[in-house]
């Protein structure tokens, strides 16, 4: 049976998001409007920045925006952009997390990208890291290649399972010697299906959930990483 590691990459290699810079970028091209930004957008990373909002709340307000502003948009056409992202931001990650990736391929374990993120994004980070196999959100597009405004949504928790359950399948996996790294509520599936789950700089929700499962904190690792310096704490940290 096979070793795997799970890692999501927002919030838990890259120290922010995927989808929120890909905005930017696309904003800073002019492909979008700077109004989407600065008149919607941006409060919401505002609040969040100066922490008056909830970190969930605030990345599914900025998907709403980035997906309906993506409607109509040419996937090949943005590739540049997309790979811009990665190349001038990438490197932007926590070291605990990098290190785990290097140490998880050193034991000759499978690692694989989990991630609410666009798949587009999300492979070119595996790429990148040389991951084995990604799952990000999938924006659809028409036989034209034009994004269409729907998705296949990869950042809520039972849509983590179901993808962790395929990768099982695919690499037969043993999940109970296996790890899931995740920061949010979304990726709390992924740590009920492995052995070794590491929460990393969990959200305030996320905590709390953990808290009320006992099963949860008897197995679980969470870990805090802050300037350059890396903190491993119990399930019991109080949380305001």
């Amino acid at each position: 049976m096979t070793i795997a590691a799970f890692f999501d990459v927002d919030g838990t290699l890259y120290r922010n998001s995927l989808m929120v810079e890909h905005f930017k970028k696309l904003v800073k091209y002019e492909v979008l409007d700077a109004s989407l930004w600065h008149s919607h957008a941006k409060k919401s990373y505002n609040n969040w920045d100066k922490r008056q909002g909830n970190y969930d709340d605030y990345l599914l307000e900025i998907a709403h925006i980035y997906i309906d502003s993506m409607k109509g948009l040419n996937q090949k056409q943005m590739d540049f952009i997309a790979n811009q992202v990665i190349h001038l931001k990438g490197d932007r990650v926590y070291r605990y997390t990098r290190k785990q990736i290097l140490w998880h391929k050193e034991q000759g374990h499978k690692v694989i990208f989990i991630s609410g993120s666009p798949s587009y994004l999300v492979e070119k980070m595996a790429n990148k890291y040389n991951v084995l196999d990604f799952r990000g959100t999938e924006y659809l597009t028409d036989e034209n290649g034009n994004f269409t405004g729907e998705i296949a949504q990869m950042w809520d928790s039972e849509n983590k399972q179901k993808a962790m359950l395929a990768f099982k399948k695919k690499y037969h996996i043993d999940m109970e010697k296996s790890y899931a790294y995740g920061d949010t509520n979304g990726d709390f599936s992924m740590f009920e299906m492995v052995g070794c789950p590491i929460a990393i700089n969990p959200t305030k929700e996320l905590l709390q959930n953990i808290k009320t499962n006992e099963k949860m904190k008897k197995k679980i690792q969470i870990v805090v990483e802050r300037k350059d310096v890396i903190y491993k704490v119990d399930s019991s940290v109080d949380i305001y």
